[in-house]
């Protein structure tokens, strides 16, 4: 047995509700029911945007195109763009010296016999990514992590470029760096 659909919710209205409309943006899960000749005249006025400066519009739709998640940039030597020392690969493991080999860095490698290296924690990409936004080592400390983000927002931030904005992009990395480095590096 088929459930009773839901009447319309528009105003002095008696047809069953079949078609579903968003309630705003702000309640993203909840929808209204309307027949559909209301859910056509809604439609015609809604506006998702409505409320929003055109900065805020913009940024919508530029973290759109990335699923409101964050991302770093890719390509050919982009640590290098950045003036950042380290490879990408620092910290990576590569037992056969595979990628030493392709980016020319081989060289030698002791036997089992040579010293250990001393342990050190395990650093996955995400945070490996953020640490070359920030020029930072895999063995850096959360003081150390905040000292370097003030020191790169001071350098990167429009009001102390006098209003200049072409740093923008790499202020934004830099935020979201820190945002998630404070949360996986411990002191």
């Amino acid at each position: 047995m088929r459930e009773e659909a839901t009447p319309c919710q528009w105003p002095d209205c008696h047809n069953k509700g079949t078609h579903r409309a968003p309630k705003g943006r702000e309640n993203a899960r909840e929808y209204w029911h309307f027949c559909l000749d209301h859910v056509r005249e809604y439609n015609q006025s809604y506006n998702f945007f409505s409320g929003m400066n055109a900065e805020a519009v913009a940024r919508y739709q530029k973290d759109a195109l990335t699923g409101h998640r964050p991302t770093w940039k890719m390509g050919a030597n982009t640590a290098g763009k950045r003036g950042n020392v380290e490879g990408d690969l620092d910290g990576a493991a590569d037992p056969f010296s595979v990628f030493s080999e392709i980016n020319g860095r081989a060289s030698w490698r002791p036997g089992p016999q040579a010293a250990p290296k001393p342990e050190t924690r395990k650093v996955f990409n995400a945070e490996r990514k953020a640490l070359q936004v920030m020029g930072l080592g895999p063995d850096a400390t959360l003081e150390e992590v905040k000292g370097k983000y003030k020191a790169l927002v001071k350098q990167h931030h429009p009001d102390a470029n006098g209003g200049d904005r072409s740093t923008e992009d790499r202020l934004i990395e830099i935020i979201k760096a820190y945002n998630y480095l404070k949360t996986v590096v411990r002191t």
